[in-house]
């Protein structure tokens, strides 16, 4: 194999991780939201409507506070009572069963 050949699959298998780390990062943000909004008590509707708001607002900056800081805030204004602790847990558990979910598709 040649060093050209050996840099593209290197470039190949850099981008490969990127869209998978993207599909994982989006799948997650989407659980995260359905768990919110069932904490909300939102109907199924609304809570498919909801969670697409959090993926589109995942992509307002980079990393995880973005997602972190909408459901905090809509869940203390929907009066839920969650910790930041909880939370973070419960994306980190989300993050975990996204990345089960798309490795397995």
């Amino acid at each position: 194999m040649s060093l050209t050949d050996r840099e593209r699959d290197f470039e190949n298998r850099f981008i490969h991780d990127q869209e998978l780390r993207f599909r994982i990062e989006a799948r997650r943000n989407k659980l995260v939201a359905l768990w919110a909004a069932e904490k909300l008590g939102m109907p199924e509707p609304d809570a498919r409507t909801y969670a697409q708001d959090v993926v589109r607002a995942s992509f307002m900056k980079a990393g995880d506070n973005d997602v972190f800081e909408k459901i905090r805030d809509d869940l203390a204004k929907g009066k839920v009572q969650q910790s930041d602790h909880q939370v973070r847990r419960t994306i980190e558990e989300m993050l975990l069963l996204a990345e089960r979910q798309v490795m397995a598709e």
